[in-house]
């Protein structure tokens, strides 16, 4: 089976989950059930030590779990391109150093330990814990752009758009936007990948949300001291949680084979 099929057959689940899953499943309230309860009757996949449905549990877990990895990206994108598509494209030196180097020094910063920094002030909060992880994530985003767009902003083509009196937006916009899309989609598929684990760790570590959210990392940190009792308690989320990001990265590599292809193809 192509790799391209595989990686979509292993996306199909946990995202079908995170985008309709709220919407066909049952309450996960506590107290619901006996804890620990094995699978079968109402519960198929058993509860967890809470005394809440796992399958329903799993079914709510999937917005926050994915929705804040992909909201952390698509902000560090957002800022991050824009500053390296900025860069690529200043005609001074000057403003090329001015825009990259102060971010130099986020570089070395350790992640978790920014997340725990923000935590102690918004603990609990997903908005806050999406935006740190975006933060860390502008450095690594900015220089990816600025190196995947500096061979187009200084190309003949873009030369010859310049003596055309093209302005300066509509050659970054244009031309040497689209000149990256193939590099930038790569890096979106371990970017993604890796804010899934950023964010798992945060939670996992109660540094994010709530203890009792109904969150794919929670369940499995709330439900580790059962695993022998309760397998799927833990067995079920940590399952979404691979999938995606074996999916994710599945699709991403094809992206990339196929974009050296295209640059092997131009030389």
């Amino acid at each position: 089976m192509p790799r391209v099929s595989v990686g979509a057959l292993l996306l199909a689940l946990p995202l079908g989950a995170a985008l309709f899953g709220p919407l066909v499943a049952g309450p996960a309230a506590p107290g619901a059930y006996a804890p620990y309860a094995p699978g079968g009757g109402e519960n198929p996949l058993g509860t967890d030590g809470l005394g809440r449905d796992v399958l329903a549990l799993l079914l709510h877990g999937g917005r926050t779990a994915l929705g804040m990895a992909l909201g952390a990206v698509a902000v560090a994108y957002l800022a991050g391109g824009l500053i390296g598509l900025l860069a690529a494209t200043a005609r001074r030196r000057w403003v090329d150093e001015l825009l990259i180097r102060p971010l130099d020094v986020l570089l070395p910063l350790p992640t978790l330990l920014v997340i725990s920094v923000i935590a102690v002030g918004w603990r609990g909060s997903p908005v806050a814990i999406t935006l740190a992880i975006a933060a860390v994530n502008v450095p690594p985003v900015a220089r990816v752009v600025r190196a995947a767009a500096l061979d187009a902003a200084s190309s003949p083509v873009a030369e010859a758009l310049r003596v055309q009196g093209e302005s300066r937006l509509r050659i970054q916009l244009d031309y040497v936007a689209r000149s990256v899309l193939s590099p930038v989609a790569a890096d979106i598929g371990t970017r993604v990948t890796l804010a899934v684990f950023l964010v798992g760790s945060a939670n996992f570590l109660g540094l994010g949300l709530n203890p009792t959210a109904p969150d794919w990392a929670v369940s499995i940190s709330r439900s580790r001291e059962g695993l022998l009792l309760q397998p799927w308690a833990v067995l079920a989320p940590a399952l979404m949680l691979v999938m995606f990001t074996v999916g994710l990265n599945l699709l991403a590599d094809r992206r990339l084979a196929r974009s050296r292809r295209t640059q092997e193809a131009v030389r």
